[in-house]
Formats: C-alpha cells, sequence, structure tokens
C-alpha cells in the first residue's frame, strides 16, 4: 500500500462532498460534515456534540491520566473550570511578552546555518524554535526537545489512517499499546516537572498554573499534566506545520510569495490563507449527545460526528475560488483552530511565532526554494498536514 498524499485527501474529501455536506460515511462509521456553517454549528454547540469520546476506546490508565487535564476532550462545566484556571496563567499578555524571545531563538537558529545554501526547514528552525520557546515558558529543559519529538511522532504518527480506517478503529491495539508507552513516559516526566515546581516555584507558566485560582479551587498535579503536555505537544506541531505549510505554499505560489516580501505587512493575511489551504488538523470529533439535524441530515443520538476541516475551508459557499492561494483574502473565516469554547488556546502564539520566523526568513534570504535534489516527507494527511522534512536552497541577501 502506497503512502497517502495530500492530494489524495483533498480527492476523496472532495468526492465525499458529492454525498452532501453532512452525510453518513459507512467507511468511516461516523457522520462526516464537509460544508462550512455545518461544520461551525457542530464545533460551536457542546451541548448537543460531546468533545468526550472516552467510553468509545478502551481503558488505559496513562491515557486516561493525560486525560484528566486535557480541556479538549472535555464538555462543560469541567472544561469551562479548566481552561478558565488556565487562561488565567496562560494569558494574552503572557503570549505577546514572548515575541523578543522568539526574535532571538529564530535569530540563532538561522545563525547556526549561516553561510550555507541548503538546511533542512523543519530540522534547522520549524521544530526546535516552538519547542525552545514552550519548554522555556513551562520551565522544562529545552534541551531535551528531541524527547518531546519522539513523543510527538509516537502520537501523531498513524500509518493506517485513511479513506477505509475509521477514527475509532485507527485506535487498535498495537496503536493504543504504542501511544500507551508514550503516555507513560510522558506523564511520568511531567509529573516530576510539576512536583518539582509545587516544591520550589518558579517564574515560569508552570508555577503560575499551579497557584492559578478559581473561588478557592486550584489545578491538581495530574490536571496540569495534560494541558502541559497539550501545550507542549500540539502547541510546537501546530507551529512546525505552519511554517513548513507556508513555505510549501510560497514555493508552488511565487506570485503571492513576492507579493508578500515587497509588502511584509501582507504576511499575517498570507499566513492565515496557509492555515486556511493546509489545515494542520485536518478532522475533529465529536459524539451527538441527542438526535439532531444539521444541514439536511437526521443525526442519531449517540453518533460519531467528524467535522472535517480540511473540507470546510474550501467550502466555496464561504470561500472564493476555495482551491486558489489568495494572499489578501479577507476576511478569512476558517475553522482551522476550531469554533466555539474549544477554540485553540494556543493559537496566539502559533500565529506570532510563524510571523516572526517567516518574516526573518524572508529578511535573511533573497531568494527561498525548495531544494529538488532532496526528497521532503510528510505526515500522514489523514492524521496532520505537515512536512516532517523539507530542504532548502537558498540565497543569502
Amino acid at each position: 500500500m502506497t503512502a497517502p498524499t495530500l492530494p489524495d485527501l483533498y480527492e476523496w474529501l472532495e468526492q465525499s462532498r458529492r454525498d452532501g455536506q453532512v452525510h453518513y460515511d459507512e467507511r468511516q462509521q461516523s457522520w462526516a460534515v464537509l460544508g462550512h456553517p455545518e461544520a461551525a454549528a457542530v464545533l460551536k454547540d457542546p451541548a448537543t456534540f460531546s468533545s468526550d469520546l472516552g467510553d468509545l476506546l478502551p481503558k488505559q490508565e496513562d491515557m486516561e491520566l493525560f486525560q484528566r487535564g486535557n480541556f479538549v476532550r472535555m464538555d462543560p462545566p469541567r472544561h469551562d473550570r479548566l481552561r478558565r484556571l488556565v487562561s488565567q496563567a496562560f494569558t494574552p499578555k503572557v503570549v505577546a511578552g514572548l515575541a523578543p524571545r522568539i526574535e532571538e531563538v529564530t535569530a540563532e537558529l538561522l545563525d547556526a546555518r549561516a553561510g550555507e545554501r541548503r538546511f533542512d526547514l523543519i530540522d534547522d528552525l520549524a521544530y526546535p524554535l516552538p519547542v525552545i520557546v514552550i519548554a522555556e515558558l513551562l520551565g522544562i529543559p529545552a534541551s531535551d526537545r528531541p524527547v518531546f519529538r519522539r513523543w510527538a511522532d509516537g502520537l501523531f504518527e498513524r500509518s493506517n489512517a485513511g479513506p477505509d480506517e475509521s477514527l475509532i478503529r485507527m485506535m487498535d491495539d498495537d496503536a493504543l499499546a504504542a501511544a500507551a508507552t508514550v503516555m507513560h513516559e510522558m506523564n511520568a516526566y511531567l509529573l516530576a516537572h510539576i512536583r518539582a515546581r509545587r516544591a520550589s516555584p518558579a517564574d515560569d507558566l508552570t508555577s503560575r498554573l499551579l497557584m492559578a485560582d478559581g473561588d478557592g479551587e486550584r489545578l491538581t498535579d495530574e490536571e496540569i499534566v495534560g494541558f502541559v503536555g497539550l501545550l507542549l505537544l500540539a502547541g510546537h506541531v501546530t507551529t512546525t506545520a505552519t511554517l513548513g505549510n507556508t513555505v510549501l505554499c510560497f514555493e508552488a505560489h511565487p506570485d503571492a510569495a513576492a507579493e508578500v516580501r515587497a509588502n511584509p505587512a501582507l504576511l499575517p493575511t498570507a499566513i492565515e490563507e496557509v492555515l486556511r489551504l493546509r489545515t494542520p488538523f485536518p478532522r475533529l470529533a465529536r459524539r451527538a449527545t441527542t438526535a439532531v439535524t444539521i444541514g439536511q441530515a437526521a443525526i442519531p443520538a449517540g453518533a460519531v460526528v467528524v467535522a472535517w476541516l480540511a473540507a470546510a475551508n474550501r467550502d466555496e459557499r464561504v470561500f472564493a475560488e476555495p482551491d486558489r492561494f489568495d494572499a489578501h483574502r479577507s476576511p478569512n473565516p476558517h475553522l482551522t483552530f476550531g469554533h466555539g469554547i474549544h477554540f485553540c488556546i494556543g493559537a496566539p502564539l502559533a500565529r506570532l511565532e510563524t510571523k516572526i520566523a517567516m518574516g526573518m526568513l524572508l529578511d535573511r534570504y533573497s531568494d527561498v526554494t525548495v531544494d529538488a535534489d532532496a526528497p521532503i516527507a510528510f505526515r500522514n494527511p489523514w492524521v496532520m498536514i505537515s512536512p516532517t522534512r523539507l530542504p532548502l536552497a537558498v540565497t543569502a541577501a
């Protein structure tokens, strides 16, 4: 079996759309929601579409420990309590205050490749940058980033994901065992860090999470594990993906890239278009808590509902010429970071890191192209749309 490609995914999604913007997919064993307004309706209604899918998966101690603080998989009121406490520590001011350090780390990483005509974007910039920033923010040794990368690869690689595998069947015994091994190591590592900070607080996000107080109620060590793990892994892979995807979009659309070079103020808008066109996480799963109608489809209670963000972001009813990269597209109401109460808490950081890193990359080099003599590697796009190896040929400015 050949590895699935991104064009395979988009072709499958558009073929699937012919069955309706919302329809039941026998092979996926779930209701596929492909349209933008329909997906937005699912994501903004947590009472009808639950994020808690725990009862569909086999019970596993380490996975359950991680889920105790993973509010992405929680419904109100537990979700609201945890997110409110986390938001006290992970504020917009904290994120904005990271800009100078992001610039400094980006400069250090690019300096390490000064004078070289070729380097790998992922290995040399797009992976280490967000990991260093997040690790320092949490007070975790950034030198352990090879360990974090191994965890991310273990959790975000699913070779069997594709049109014939449902989200539930993907988590077979072998996949569960592999994920549990990663979770066990990660939970132990993070718990040790959290307990050390509880004994001896420092000026970092972990210590602020320990101090966050909601009407006398504080986060437990086990609840903090889930959020710290989520920020460490999902936080860095999203920026890594977006940086890689931005370079790939600019490579495929040189006129747009030239326009952004000539007018750097366009960069934030161009990044939003990258997020729309190459959505890092292509789908989000929910569970219908009651019988409900979405679009023309009557969905029964208990059904698994999959909002295909990668399809919703190309809905021609919302996006004119949806397959075209438009660095000027505005408004751009993509659903890449979700919608409603589960809107990605790390979105501002991912946007800031991508804007700073891409801006500095374009400043440093008058020409940035994908190296035609070296292979590119990608994650399985049914799991995540992201390059894992992206060799570049560059010309210093």
